[in-house]
């Protein structure tokens, strides 16, 4: 009698215990009677109906899903491989539940694909430097997606652009050609500004021939203090000489 009525009571205790649940404050329960949806409850001290309710824990913090390498071709025919990180959280443990099967699986499934569909749509430069522009297309695209399912997509980021040797070579090859490309630019509009300053220089020594003349003798000071050799042949300009040259006035 006391052995029946002992397995009555530790039944009873188990069937106490399954009835009682507990939630942190990061998780809520989706409660299920008699496999009909009664509703989301916690977090705290759940009761339970044993055998007819079932309850499914729902973790509402921000899960980070990596999205594993994707071969990717993009708009100008470039193989690369991508690979991503998604931040993302559930804000509708209801939907999370009863709208998909898993939406974990299902989350990391349409990133893989909407990777693929939004890079190939860039060239591989604007993939290169236009990271966070396509991270925000990315984290537009999957949030808009899997709304339906309850989830928030926080945050989308590009990890690693893995390029074969061939293509590393060619940017490199690019790369410096770009830097040769912008010398010769830079040099040349160094030239022409220096042809400017020249050209308003002579234009004015040409309006003054007494600043020409002393622009000719302060060259000419510099040639004979810098030259090592006691001659020094230079051009004598004739606006200097053509006073002497000058036949002489008739006397009054």
């Amino acid at each position: 009698m006391f052995g029946f009525v002992g397995v009555i009571v530790v039944l009873g205790a188990i069937v106490l215990f399954s009835s009682i649940k507990v939630l942190p404050e990061y998780e809520r329960g989706v409660m299920l009677t008699l496999g009909r949806y009664t509703g989301v409850k916690g977090p705290g001290l759940i009761i339970m109906i044993p055998f007819v309710q079932r309850m499914i824990r729902v973790d509402l913090r921000v899960t980070v899903m990596d999205v594993p390498p994707q071969d990717v071709i993009s708009r100008d025919n470039v193989s690369v491989r991508v690979n991503a990180v998604v931040y993302f959280r559930v804000v509708e443990p209801d939907k999370a539940v009863l709208q998909v099967s898993q939406f974990y699986a299902a989350t990391s499934q349409l990133a893989q694909t909407r990777l693929r569909s939004v890079l190939g749509e860039h060239e591989l430069d604007e993939i290169l430097s236009q990271r966070e522009s396509i991270n925000h297309k990315l984290q537009s695209i999957l949030d808009e997606a899997t709304d339906p399912w309850g989830i928030k997509i926080t945050n989308v980021e590009l990890k690693d652009v893995d390029l074969n040797e061939t293509m590393v070579r060619a940017i490199a090859r690019q790369a410096e050609a770009e830097r040769e490309r912008r010398a010769k630019v830079i040099h040349a509009e160094g030239e022409l500004q220096a042809s400017e300053k020249l050209r308003d220089a002579a234009a004015m020594l040409s309006q003054q021939g007494q600043a020409l003349q002393l622009r000719y003798l302060q060259t000419l000071a510099d040639m004979a203090a810098g030259g090592k050799s006691s001659v020094v042949v230079f051009p004598l300009p004739l606006d200097l000489i053509k006073p002497l040259l000058a036949p002489d006035r008739p006397q009054p």
